[in-house]
């Protein structure tokens, strides 16, 4: 009966402490730090990754992460210095550097998100609304993120935060304003685009208008030249059939009947109606072209 109830004990006591040690061991990951709480109220913040032991009972670890976190804003309208409406994406990267200031402020992830992006919309909204629309899209953006990251940080740092970098994703005109943009834009470019086209056709037309030109010339010194060569080819036949009439009167007379009658009995619907003993047909009668 001894026996049996020293096995039991011996039971118990095994389960029991293997119960505190349960209760007193604990894990930190490498991407986490824990904070130890004694009934509530924070005794030792552990760092170091690795078994490591609290009271059992008394205490509880509080995990929190050490990693570089992202935090992304929701867009929101900011009105720029000089009256330009705008939508802003920001987004923003941190780190827990103070484990007790999260936890007392904080406690979780999730309202820690929320009062971060109230920080953050807030300085976005404070200095974009300092700065004009051109500085926020194209001069002095990056300075502008560095002044947003400054004053995040700033207020961060009640909550044991620190802010690695804040970025502007975006920063467009509201989609109507950028519609009516577009349409201006797009007007502005249409009417270049025909003024272009109304001088290309101008100048095509002046164009055609000199070539037109300079070819009617060209015909024109072209036909002049012709006539005169061949005013200057006639002279120069007439020259030799005077030439030649000086010369052989009787050839000359021959050679005249024969582009007559070349002339005049082409092959087809050629009719004559005249005399047989007509002066026209000398050369038919007689090949020395004698009237007898």
């Amino acid at each position: 009966m001894i026996k049996k109830i020293g096995i039991t004990g011996l039971i118990i006591l095994v389960i029991a402490s293997a119960f505190v040690f349960l209760s007193a061991a604990f894990t930190v990951h490498q991407t986490q730090q824990a904070l130890i709480l004694r009934f509530g109220e924070a005794i030792r913040i552990v760092t170091e990754p690795g078994l490591h032991f609290k009271l059992p009972i008394a205490d509880d670890a509080v995990y929190i992460d050490k990693r570089i976190l992202d935090l992304d804003s929701e867009s929101q309208e900011v009105i720029a210095s000089d009256q330009k409406r705008l939508v802003v994406d920001a987004y923003s990267r941190y780190k827990i550097t103070d484990a007790l200031k999260y936890y007392q402020s904080v406690q979780s992830s999730a309202r820690a998100n929320a009062r971060l992006s109230q920080i953050l919309n807030s300085a976005v909204r404070r200095v974009l609304g300092e700065s004009t629309f051109e500085e926020i899209v194209r001069d002095k953006r990056p300075e502008l993120m560095k002044r947003i990251t400054e004053q995040v940080n700033n207020e961060a740092a009640a909550l044991g935060m620190s802010i690695v970098d804040v970025r502007i994703r975006r920063a467009d005109l509201p989609e109507a304003n950028s519609q009516a943009v577009y349409m201006r834009m797009q007007t502005a470019r249409t009417k270049e685009a025909n003024d272009i086209r109304a001088r290309g056709q101008e100048q095509a037309k002046i164009i055609t208008s000199r070539s037109d030109k300079e070819a009617k010339i060209i015909i024109a010194e072209a036909n002049k030249i012709s006539e005169i060569t061949r005013g200057e080819g006639d002279a120069g036949r007439n020259k030799i059939y005077a030439e030649s009439y000086g010369q052989d009167p009787e050839f000359f007379k021959f050679y005249r009947s024969m582009v007559a009658y070349e002339e005049s009995l082409k092959s087809g619907d050629t009719r004559l109606v005249i005399s047989p003993d007509t002066d026209f047909f000398t050369y038919f009668k007689d090949p020395l072209g004698s009237n007898k």
